[in-house]
């Protein structure tokens, strides 16, 4: 299938699609005019590089995974990639605490509970 096809199969513009054939991430085959041609495989392959995306990994995270993810024999060091991944996910993990402590402060100074280090003197100062 050509590219506008596996766009409009996926829903991924074809801009994004020219980017993952750059990356590595979905490799095409050439025709004689130049043109890129997909296989059937490439809608599900589109759809994974899509979620891995969202997931917040990078190209080269994602390059290194689609030969673990095939239906075929893994290829490559899979368990090193999958400590890699994981350290990305305890890495979010932290992200999401730290968020959720800045986020516990704010709503303590917006409700009056806490007033920020450094005002207490100011604000209880007589004009």
């Amino acid at each position: 299938m050509r590219i506008g096809e596996l766009a409009k199969a996926t829903g991924v513009s074809t801009r994004s699609l020219r980017y993952y054939d750059e990356q590595g991430l979905l490799p095409a085959s050439r025709g004689s005019n130049g043109y890129r041609d997909y296989d059937e495989q490439a809608v599900r392959v589109v759809a994974f590089i899509q979620d891995l995306y969202r997931a917040g990994l990078s190209s080269e995270i994602i390059r290194q995974i689609l030969p673990c993810a095939g239906s075929v024999q893994p290829q490559g060091n899979c368990t090193e990639l999958l400590a890699r991944v994981r350290q990305v996910r305890d890495q979010l993990a932290h992200q999401e605490q730290q968020l959720a402590l800045r986020r516990e402060m704010l709503e303590r100074y917006l409700s009056g509970a806490a007033t920020p280090a450094g005002l207490d003197a100011h604000l209880n100062r007589a004009p």
